[in-house]
């Protein structure tokens, strides 16, 4: 905590800074968008955030192709792709030469295949920007396509699928079990790296299509930030200009299918402890108001990584159950060692959800209840005024630390111009100092419901499980020591016995899932 109060002081005294910034931000999108409907540019969009001071660069070429474009029975095609492009090597240089001579500008190439969109992204020190935006480009423009390069890259994401996903993280698992249990028979319904069916399927005709098709000006966004002027950004697009000016449309997302009572699927392998993700689909993004009070809410019910949440201050805090629990209102994306969000995933569509990381087995149903206990209450009686200032106020100053640095910046920028909005924390600094506490609640009850919850559980001995969950008993709680305050004691028999409601649950060897 004390380190977060220095972030906080080190960047409330560089508000105005930041506010330059985003004055900056809004001019660009304004420029951009203005540009394309002229017809002056080919480019999807761009965002320019110079300054000069800072040494660093970062670019960001963004393309509107996601997993949702994936071919039916080729699940993985596009993040294989964007695999090969960033991994692969150009017509000129093999991926081992570019490494060689990224290695003194101590730069990389990090490639992203979400649902929507895939990014490219990279910093370098200004000194070195031209060298590095040259091989950067030509990545894009000019893949490699060797059939060495293809085999070894489709080998690596069946194994991520196959055993990392499968054997190796169960948190993970669980997460991207409930995705596909939300998004059933829908584009966002399969993990973004792909089937091992699907990735079995793809032949390396398929990668130079679908870069064919999908790699192109009307479906990029150019991205640059820091210590870079016009030129460089004249540059980066002359480098582009033989990509195809076509631009391609999103397919359709049908609404994704509504729970009744909790529907779970538990994953059954031997794991030590269980590990639970529940949720269901919201009909809101940060494009609506609403999503900006229901995120006041979701920081007073689980800010991830933080005590600001009731389920973290009660689950964890209080009980011990495990390391953390948290809510979200849209895919919370995290790569890095960050506590933050990575950005750079914005969707059309986006989903509510609450993390349980792992528990022990004979409390994992206590823990299930407990954070729909938390969440039911906040649904039913909603916040207070105090608890309304106390997390409005505490996520408009922790929102300034998501974007503490350049690259950071420049994503929320571009994810911003996906939405039409400003930067996220931006719209924070705009929105909720103006927010009500009885937008709040009105905001909870629109979007949030007190029954129907898909349940993902990574868990052994799955039929005694299934068998506790389907019976509703109770499952009362035992504590390893003494001393348990009598307050939550006498909230564990409230929610020892708490209603499940109806349950419908079928088991699934984790060998099979995502086959």
């Amino acid at each position: 905590m004390m380190f977060l109060s220095k972030q906080m002081i080190n960047l409330n005294r560089s508000l105005h800074v930041r506010a330059s910034v985003r004055c900056l931000i809004v001019v660009c999108f304004c420029v951009s968008i203005a540009s394309v409907r002229a017809g002056e540019e080919a480019w999807r969009g761009v965002t320019f955030l110079p300054s000069q001071s800072t040494p660093l660069a970062a670019i960001r070429l963004v393309f509107a192709v996601g997993s949702q474009d994936d071919p039916p029975g080729k699940e993985g095609l596009a993040a294989l792709v964007a695999a090969i492009v960033s991994e692969g090597g150009t017509k000129s240089l093999a991926y081992e030469e570019i490494l060689e001579k990224f290695y003194p500008m101590a730069a990389s190439v990090e490639g992203k295949c979400r649902k929507e969109v895939t990014t490219f992204a990279g910093v370098v020190h200004r000194d070195n920007l031209a060298d590095y935006e040259s091989i950067l480009t030509e990545m894009i423009v000019s893949p490699r396509f060797a059939e060495a390069d293809f085999l070894r890259l489709r080998d690596q994401a069946i194994d991520y699928v196959s055993k990392t996903l499968r054997g190796n993280d169960d948190e993970e698992l669980g997460k991207k079990t409930l995705d596909s249990l939300i998004y059933r028979d829908h584009p966002y319904g399969h993990v973004e790296r792909g089937t091992v069916s699907g990735l079995k399927a793809i032949t390396l005709d398929d990668v130079k299509a679908f870069h064919k098709k999908y790699y192109t000006k009307g479906n990029l966004h150019i991205g640059l930030a820091g210590g870079a002027n016009q030129a460089v950004l004249d540059r980066i697009k002359s480098d582009l200009k033989s990509l195809a000016p076509a631009k391609t449309t999103p397919p359709a997302l049908p609404s994704p299918r509504t729970p009744h009572g909790i529907e779970a699927t538990i994953v059954e392998k031997s794991a030590d402890s269980t590990a639970i993700s529940l949720g269901f689909a919201i009909d809101l993004t940060r494009k609506d108001d609403d999503f900006y009070p229901l995120a006041v809410a979701n920081s007073f019910l689980g800010e991830h990584r933080t005590f600001n949440g009731k389920l973290m201050k009660d689950l964890r805090g209080k009980r011990g159950l495990n390391y953390g629990d948290y809510s979200y209102i849209e895919a919370f994306t995290q790569d890095g060692q960050t506590v933050f969000a990575d950005p750079g995933d914005p969707r059309r569509m986006q989903f509510f959800s609450i993390w349980i990381r792992p528990v022990p087995r004979d409390k994992a149903v206590f823990a299930l209840r407990a954070a729909l206990w938390e969440y039911r209450r906040l649904v039913e009686h909603g916040m207070t005024e105090a608890e309304f200032e106390r997390s409005r106020d505490f996520l408009l100053n922790y929102s300034k630390l998501w974007t503490q640095t350049l690259p950071r910046r420049l994503g929320y920028a571009i994810d911003g111009a996906f939405y039409k909005t400003l930067d996220e924390p931006a719209e924070f600094a705009r929105r909720l100092p103006k927010t009500t506490v009885r937008e709040v609640n009105e905001a909870i009850k629109r979007h949030w419901k007190t029954d129907g919850f898909f349940v993902a559980i990574v868990a052994k001995d799955a039929a005694e499980l299934k068998k506790l969950l389907e019976s509703g008993g109770a499952t009362p709680l035992v504590y390893d020591t003494a001393g348990t305050p009598q307050d939550v004691l006498a909230e564990d028999k409230i929610i020892e016995a708490l209603p499940l409601g109806d349950v419908k649950t079928i088991v699934v060897p984790a060998s099979k899932m995502f086959e």
